[in-house]
């Protein structure tokens, strides 16, 4: 800025220092090298797009549509009514002030529940649990009810997924799951609901909200996030898949979205096996030219993790969507690459990341397995890996996914530049178990691509809101966004 502003005066000086001693110089020339001082005196004044702006820009002539749209898309099975509110808000309204976190699978109590509220907010992570009492849940979910500030949205990975698909006019969306009065009320015109799939009651979701920098005691939150949790026997029990997998042959949908496996989490350790199984020998006799996406969720069941990827759901499916914490208990289940990693520290190491991603698609331990496709979203950026052969339009898909995220985050159509910012590094290794490349993205780049073993990964950082509106249901709209711009290259 100086140099420029150095430069401006000097050119002025010059212009003076001419006219004054050669005045019989011609007024053209005059004119001409006053232009110049003005022409450069305005480039100083006018400031260069900020990098969060020219990535915005970029993605919007990066993203194209695919040669072929998908048409019709049948989705399920877990759908709710989500009741947001903030977190600490509610948890003091309820009397509750735990000394410190700790970390439990299964919420028995309202002091797990404040102690895992807090466990996961000083990590900045989001979670999801389920709760055990019925009558002390009952008790939560009409405290949260009567707070002004409570919010009801279509809730369920499956309904959001619906709902995002649905807001695209070329698309004909089936959802099955629990669909009760305020969640058919709340649902897209749009979204068709079979009759088989409505019921009298909604089930609730409680969706404890946080924001970067909150304080609850001994609590600091890092980011914003929020913890869920519920009583949800409906969708624990998956009881619309039969209705899901039953409507396919009418709808005749190209792609198939599943959801709500996590749910199972409040069974029997002896019926979720069974239910597990179930589900599996339903899903494998979905015709084959009927694409799977399956959308994981926050898990802590080792043993559900295991069944779902080997020889129970992984062989069926073409394409999987998830997020950072899932990725690693993923692992961490199987005991694949960077399972002693216990947590995360700050921006998961992209390296890592696409460690884990290269292993889950050669195989991860499991015998014919379908998988060709793993949409990964995390904070900072996202990577699509595929399978080479299988997949187009994937430069596209990631860009959609994380364009999506920073404008909703921030409840605005489109992005703001001056609500996001970046905390994505614009320089990285590609692995950390062997040598691998280094990649950039810049703002004429946004998007990276780098190719290993058969599988190309597609990486592009994201836009983060600065003061969210509302997190539930992003990774839900990011999945949904991707597979919107993405073209299967087998049908």
């Amino acid at each position: 800025m100086w140099a420029r502003a150095l430069c401006v005066g000097l050119l002025a000086f010059t212009v003076g220092l001419i006219h004054h001693l050669q005045p019989e110089l011609p007024e053209a020339a005059l004119q001409y090298l006053s232009s110049s001082l003005q022409g450069l005196s305005a480039r100083g004044s006018s400031s260069s797009p900020s990098l969060e702006e020219a990535l915005s820009a970029a993605w919007d002539q990066l993203i194209t549509a695919p040669s072929r749209h998908w048409g019709k898309v049948a989705v399920g099975v877990n759908a709710c009514v989500d009741v947001v509110v903030s977190g600490v808000g509610l948890l003091q309204a309820l009397g509750l002030h735990p000394e410190s976190g700790g970390d439990h699978l299964v919420l028995t109590s309202q002091e797990e529940l404040a102690t895992t509220f807090l466990h996961y907010m000083q990590r900045g992570a989001a979670a999801e649990r389920f709760y055990s009492d019925a009558d002390s849940f009952q008790h939560i979910s009409h405290t949260a009810t009567q707070n002004p500030d409570a919010k009801h949205f279509v809730g369920g990975n499956a309904a959001l997924i619906a709902q995002r698909l649905a807001s695209h006019p070329d698309m004909e969306v089936l959802l099955c799951g629990p669909v009760g009065p305020k969640l058919h009320e709340l649902l897209d015109d749009r979204i068709l609901v079979p009759p088989a799939s409505l019921q009298g009651q909604d089930e609730y979701h409680l969706i404890l909200e946080y924001k970067a920098g909150e304080q609850w005691g001994s609590g600091h939150a890092p980011a914003a996030s929020r913890f869920i949790f519920s009583h949800d026997l409906s969708n624990g029990a998956m009881t619309s898949l039969e209705v899901l997998l039953s409507s396919l042959e009418d709808f005749q949908p190209k792609l198939l979205v599943l959801s709500g496996l996590h749910m199972m989490e409040g069974l029997s350790q002896e019926k979720r096996a069974s239910r597990l199984h179930e589900a599996a020998s339903a899903l494998s006799d979905v015709p084959s030219d009927i694409l799977i996406h399956l959308e994981l969720a926050s898990m802590t069941d080792g043993d559900l993790m295991r069944g779902i990827i080997y020889q129970q759901v992984f062989p069926l499916i073409s394409s999987l969507g998830l997020n950072e914490q899932e990725l690693l208990f993923l692992t961490q289940s199987a005991n694949g690459p960077h399972s002693t990693l216990s947590a995360w520290s700050g921006v998961p190491d992209v390296g890592v990341v696409s460690d884990i991603l290269f292993w889950i698609l050669q195989g991860s331990g499991s015998e014919g397995s379908g998988l060709t496709r793993i949409h990964f979203h995390t904070l900072a950026y996202h990577i699509i890996a595929t399978i080479e052969g299988f997949w187009g339009n994937q430069v596209s898909a990631v860009a959609a996914g994380a364009r999506v995220a920073g404008a909703q985050a921030c409840a605005s159509e489109t992005i703001d530049p001056s609500r996001v910012t970046l905390k994505c590094p614009l320089e990285f290794s590609t692995s950390q178990t062997e040598t691998g490349s280094t990649a950039r993205i810049s703002a004429s780049e946004p998007v990276a691509v780098w190719r290993k073993g058969g599988v190309t990964f597609h990486f592009t950082p994201v836009l983060i809101c600065k003061d969210p509106t509302r997190t539930v249901g992003l990774g839900d709209a990011i999945s949904a966004e991707g597979l919107l711009f993405s073209e299967s290259k087998t049908q």
